[in-house]
């Protein structure tokens, strides 16, 4: 393979692992808006907090994932968007809405206060249920059919409960004492409907493509491939061995959400897996949807400053604040 026909694998591989840490940071800070109502008015604030120095940038790597798909291919840029219009459009009403909420209820009067949480929650909510329904409607290549609503309304369904999940294990990880006993518990609500709605999904996905059918259920590939799965199952029994245990509430606090970060690895290995090499399954691959060469070589220039300043600043706002959240306070 030349260099020219290497550029849009790089960009495609750049890509999916933008939109995978935008789902795994922003997942974790829209499920914790969604587990607001739950909270108490002083644990309100501490949840609010703990995701107040990192939601804002948690977005830029969705920024970055559009960005490359329209510059770097052009061509499934307009295909994606143009079949997701409405619930990209209703996904960045839920994310604005999301951030007028956090700015404004720092210094609502207390009787208004109530009314940016749930903004804050409908927002979250909105955000989470418009990326369910633009993945599962992505990953049956925008199919027509009564099936592939019905797939696409199944993901819409599971993605808020597994953002809900990451959240509470969140904050376990992010507080202490009587509210980090409440995430414990709050993440054993959401591990029940999160492993049932994964199960159901991962069934469903080889019926509603053939593509994908071929791929993972054909010797020899399924052998090699049944190491995801099970280290995903052993993954989440893991971590609902460990919130039943104390050590989630000590040092190792951190464990739960590390692991549902490498559950989440571990599908977009098997998204990738499937999709590759489309960029819209059965519909564009890499090659025809990539800009020209020429163009992808300036892009890259571009990409080669642009990702490694979000990745610094990304690290370094994770090291300052790191440790137990408290308060949100605003001078």
């Amino acid at each position: 393979m030349s260099f020219d026909e290497f550029l849009p694998v790089v960009f495609m591989a750049l890509m999916g692992v933008a939109m995978l840490l935008y789902v795994i940071s922003d997942g974790y800070d829209l499920g914790v808006g969604m587990l607001l109502p739950r909270a108490n008015d002083a644990e309100k604030d501490v949840l609010i907090a703990s995701i107040g120095p990192f939601w804002d940038a948690n977005e830029t790597w969705l920024v970055l994932g559009i960005g490359i798909l329209l510059v770097a291919f052009p061509k499934a840029h307009g295909l994606v968007l143009g079949a997701l219009y409405l619930p990209v459009a209703l996904m960045l009403v839920g994310l604005t809405l999301r951030g007028v909420a956090f700015d404004f209820r720092v210094k609502a009067k207390a009787d208004h206060k109530p009314m940016w949480d749930r903004m804050f929650f409908a927002g979250s909510t909105l955000a989470a249920v418009a990326q369910g329904w633009m993945l599962g409607r992505y990953v049956s290549g925008f199919g027509e059919g009564w099936n592939y609503p019905v797939f696409a309304a199944a993901i819409a369904a599971a993605l808020p409960m597994a953002y809900v999940l990451l959240g509470a294990a969140w904050l376990i990880m992010k507080t202490g004492g009587a509210l980090q006993h409440k995430a414990i518990g709050w993440a054993k609500m959401a591990w029940g409907p999160m492993v049932v709605g994964l199960a159901l999904i991962s069934l469903a996905t080889p019926w509603i493509s053939a593509t994908v059918r071929e791929r993972w259920f054909t010797l020899p590939a399924v052998i090699a491939l049944m190491a995801i799965p099970l280290v995903t199952v052993v993954a989440l029994l893991t971590v609902r061995r460990l919130l039943d245990t104390r050590i989630v509430r000590g040092p190792l606090c951190w464990l739960p959400f590390v692991l549902l970060i490498g559950v989440f690895v571990l599908g977009f290995l098997g998204l990738a897996y499937s999709l590759y090499p489309y960029v819209v399954i059965d519909r564009l691959t890499i090659w025809q949807a990539a800009s020209s060469p020429a163009a992808l070589k300036v892009i890259l220039l571009g990409v080669c400053i642009s990702v490694p300043a979000i990745a610094a600043y990304t690290v370094f706002s994770y090291r300052v604040f790191r440790g137990k959240a408290t308060e949100l306070k605003y001078a």
